[in-house]
């Protein structure tokens, strides 16, 4: 009968340092070529090189690339998160700015015109008007 007590503690440490530096070294790998097609210094040949090495050699091209371009890596994250953080508060400035309801001095400018154009009479305009106040 095999029990837990087969496989000694010393295994499951080993197994689980091997599970940890597998896992780790996908996630390098893709922040590795995500950087790759982030860099806009970088010409399509030169990312073409970059990616045919980490591919093909990855654990080679991805130390390499490490070594020789790894120094701006968060530069270019930090400029990549405030691009999209930038366009997400212009697209919610620009969406609550649509959506938001006219101040109370446009909306009486707007009462004023529609007065001097003389749809309503002064006592509509007065009532009209402590509504918007109140």
């Amino acid at each position: 009968m095999n029990l837990a007590y087969d496989y000694p503690v010393l295994g499951i440490f080993w197994t689980t340092m091997w599970i940890f530096l597998w896992i780790l070294w996908f996630v390098l790998l893709f922040r590795v070529i995500g950087d790759i097609f982030r860099d806009d210094t970088l010409s399509g040949m030169g990312k073409t090189g970059w990616l045919v090495f980490v591919v093909v050699l990855p654990f080679l091209g991805v130390f390499v690339y490490l070594l020789a371009r790894g120094k701006n890596m968060g530069d270019r994250e930090m400029r990549h998160a405030r691009a999209r953080q930038q366009a997400f508060d212009d697209h919610i400035r620009e969406t609550a700015g649509a959506a938001a309801p006219p101040s109370e001095a446009d909306q009486l400018a707007k009462l004023s015109e529609i007065r001097s154009r003389g749809d309503i009479s002064d006592d509509e305009f007065r009532r009209a008007k402590e509504k918007i106040l109140h």
